[in-house]
């Protein structure tokens, strides 16, 4: 970097202005005011990667609907363990834009949340027979109470028109559907919370900069980060007590750029998408639900297909997909060059070891690769019988990064989840992979403040933090008076239905 450099500093730098960087500047600024935050995104504004709208599904990710959550064990009973995690995760982000909207810092809940039933919809007498075992161990636990199911043609028509309009009668069909779950659109959820951030002093933000490296400063304590102005040209170092790398995909070469021992091992296997959509009126206003079916035998979580009511910038449309492909960049606009000059002599074994290890993903993201138009709308008639190519039109989804990670056992390991690597003295942290993602940012958030912020926690932060958040210091896997409690509160507040 030249020596003419700008040089500034910060207590806290966050690098990406998506969902994850904004929802942990904003508790960062209600727990310590004074905090001087510095924000730096590479795009022209915030949410413009993984946390747009048209580059998440949306869900609200509650796992009222999501079938890979709730695997079948070898005994042939259904383990929702994984389910009701995530379930309960959901609760502390709707605690916390409740408090947000009872503040005032966020306006109100139409500008990026609305009520849509979730539903799971499965088809042969297989699938039909593990849904049922799924209800009946979802809705015995009171966080699924009121799931309904249903294998009867009438009422699952009732509850989703386009779904059984059209259908074979003797065709063995079977539906979950639970009338609290959500539409969310994390990108302007992001948009608000930034909006708000704007409002405070000490906050920086920083638009079309890029981090090209980092390093430990020469006293040990905190991190030099060099940033580029895409504008202008013009460098910059800022010095940072403490970074917070939530940039999507490139958090993985920021992690490596770092240096730290813990992200030796790390490695990125990105996974892109693609949806139908459908913003036609008189389809769209037709089906009031985000219907959830099985994902192909060796595709990933992301390509779990689903019919998704959406409501975004105040219209309403339909979302198909995705459909999965394959793509060497870690953003949607990233670099090809993203995945290769990601290697590193301490994760080509890991990497090597997926490859091998995985090959049944790899021939379906080819499949998806080289799929038809007339394939794509095969796959979307399974759950709309009657639909009309000509009311859809395609558009790329958001760019994800699957964690490989070493694995003493395989030497490595593919993980879908989300993760975070942190120094030994919690002075960096980075967040990697993909769903949930969004829907759990404030557990994440959370997370990550108890493993890295302990000696404030255990001080005077945890008053604000259950005034934030109401349920903490709770269990609402096992407290079903808290648990009614909190939602009623929260439905409220955002304007949702409680089952």
């Amino acid at each position: 970097m030249s020596s003419k450099a700008e040089v500034t500093s910060a207590d806290v730098v966050l690098v990406g202005a998506g969902i994850m960087s904004t929802t942990l500047a904003v508790f960062l600024k209600e727990l310590q005011p004074h905090l001087h935050i510095a924000i730096i995104e590479r795009m022209p504004g915030e949410a413009q990667e993984s946390s747009a709208a048209w580059n998440n599904a949306g869900t609200g990710h509650a796992a009222n609907c999501e079938l890979n959550y709730t695997p079948m064990r070898k005994d042939g009973t259904v383990d929702i363990a994984k389910a009701l995690e995530v379930n309960t995760e959901f609760d502390l982000s709707r605690q916390f834009w409740s408090y947000l909207i009872r503040k005032g810092a966020i306006a109100s809940p139409d500008s990026f949340i609305h009520p849509v039933p979730h539903m799971s919809f499965v088809i042969g007498e297989d699938r039909a027979a593990f849904l049922k075992k799924r209800h009946a161990a979802m809705s015995a636990h009171h966080c699924y109470h009121g799931m309904e199911f249903s294998e009867d043609h009438k009422q699952i028509g009732e509850w989703a028109p386009l779904l059984m309009e059209g259908r074979d009668p003797s065709q063995v069909v079977a539906a979950t559907r639970i009338v609290s779950g959500a539409d969310v659109n994390y990108g302007a959820l992001t948009s608000n919370l930034m909006k708000y951030l704007r409002t405070l002093e000490r906050v920086d933000v920083h638009f079309e900069h890029q981090v090209t490296d980092l390093q430990r400063r020469p006293t040990g304590d905190g991190w030099w980060l060099d940033v580029k102005d895409e504008k202008t040209g013009e460098n910059r170092r800022i010095g940072a007590r403490w970074v917070f790398l939530g940039a999507g995909g490139a958090a993985l070469t920021l992690l490596q750029k770092s240096g730290i021992p813990e992200a030796k091992g790390f490695g990125g296997f990105p996974v892109s998408g693609i949806w139908l959509r459908c913003g036609k009126e008189e389809v769209a206003r037709r089906h009031d639900a985000k219907v959830y079916g099985m994902a192909a035998a060796g595709s990933p979580p992301m390509s779990v297909p689903h019919l998704d009511t959406r409501i975004i910038d105040g219209k309403r449309w339909l979302l198909f997909g995705p459909y999965a492909g394959f793509s060497t960049k870690f953003l949607k606009h990233g670099s090809f060059m993203d995945l290769p000059m990601s290697v590193r002599p301490d994760n080509i074994l890991p990497l090597l070891a997926v490859a091998r290890d995985n090959f049944p993903l790899e021939e379906y993201l080819v499949g998806q690769v080289f799929q038809s138009m007339n394939h794509r709308y095969k796959a979307l008639r399974d759950f709309y019988p009657t639909m009309n190519p000509a009311d859809w039109e395609i558009d790329v989804a958001g760019q994800r990064v699957q964690i490989i990670r070493k694995d003493k056992v395989k030497t490595g390991t593919l993980e879908f989840g989300t993760e975070i690597v942190h120094s030994a003295d919690s002075s960096l942290v980075a967040l990697l992979g993909a769903s949930p993602g969004a829907s759990t940012a404030t557990w994440i958030m959370v997370h990550m403040l108890e493993n890295c912020f302990h000696e404030q926690l255990v001080g005077h932060w945890v008053p604000k933090i259950k005034e934030m958040i109401p349920s903490y210091g709770g269990n609402l896997k096992t407290d079903a008076a808290l648990v009614d409690r909190v939602r009623r509160d929260t439905a409220e507040v955002l304007g949702l239905k409680i089952a």
